[in-house]
C-alpha cells in the first residue's frame, strides 16, 4: 500500500524535487503539492495524507502556524519539518507545536525516505544539529523530577535525545528492536508522555540525561 504524501514548500523548484524523488521510489505517493498554506486544513481533511513534509519558511501562514492547526484537526498525520537553517530557534516552536521530525534541505536527496520510514514507525527523525538546538533550548530548564527510569532506559532516552532511531538504539545497545520498543514503551509511562518528541522534550527540560 502506497504510503500518502502531502508537501508544503514554497520554492516551485525544490517543490518539484521533492515530488519526483517520492514519485520515484515506487512507494510514496504525492496527493498534493502546494506554495503556502491558504487551505491547509481543507487539503489535509481532503485528502487524508500519512505524511506531510512542512516548509518553515512560508509565506502567510508559516510552517509553524501551519503544524498548529493541523494538530487541533489531526492528531494522527505524521509532519516532518523542513528547514535550511541549522540554527533556526524557530525549529524549538514547531516541536510544541506538533512536528514529528526535521529534515535539513541539503540533507534531503539522502535522507527523506528514512526519515519518513522511521517517523511512520514511531520515531522522531531529526538531523543532529537540529537536536543540538533542542538540546541547547531545554537546557535552560532546572526542574528535577525522579521518575525511577533504570539505567537502561536512560540509556535508551539518551540515544532518543539525539535523534537516534529505534534500529540503530537496538544496535549500539546489542538488544532487540522490540525490546527497544518495550523499553521505550515503560518510558513513556514513567515521564506521563504519548510520543518520542515529549519524551525527549521532559528528559531534557527536567534533567533526567
Amino acid at each position: 500500500m502506497e504510503i500518502g504524501i502531502m508537501i508544503y514548500e514554497d520554492n516551485a523548484s525544490l517543490r518539484e524535487s521533492l515530488n519526483n524523488l517520492l514519485l520515484l521510489s515506487g512507494t510514496y505517493c504525492v496527493l498534493g503539492a502546494y506554495e503556502n498554506c491558504s487551505s491547509v486544513i481543507t487539503d489535509v481533511e481532503a485528502l487524508q495524507p500519512d505524511v506531510i513534509l512542512m516548509d518553515i519558511d512560508l509565506p502567510g501562514i508559516n510552517g509553524i502556524e501551519a503544524v498548529k492547526r493541523i494538530r487541533r484537526a489531526n492528531q494522527k498525520v505524521q509532519i516532518i519539518m523542513l528547514t535550511v537553517f541549522d540554527d533556526n530557534t524557530h525549529v524549538y516552536d514547531a516541536l510544541y507545536a506538533g512536528a514529528n521530525g526535521y529534515l535539513l534541505k541539503k540533507y534531503i536527496s539522502d535522507k527523506l525516505g528514512s526519515a519518513i520510514d522511521e517517523v511512520l514507525q514511531g520515531g522522531a527523525p531529526m538531523s543532529p544539529s537540529i537536536a543540538r538546538i533542542v538540546i541547547s533550548h531545554m537546557h535552560e530548564s532546572a526542574a528535577v523530577n525522579d521518575y525511577q527510569l533504570t539505567v537502561r532506559e536512560k540509556e535508551i532516552l539518551q540515544s532518543l535525545s539525539g535523534g537516534n532511531s529505534f534500529k540503530l538504539i537496538a544496535a549500539e545497545l546489542s538488544i532487540s528492536l522490540e525490546t527497544v520498543r518495550t523499553h521505550i514503551k515503560h518510558i513513556y509511562d514513567k515521564l506521563h508522555v504519548q510520543s518520542q518528541i515529549e519524551a525527549v522534550s521532559k528528559a531534557f527540560t527536567e534533567k533526567l540525561i
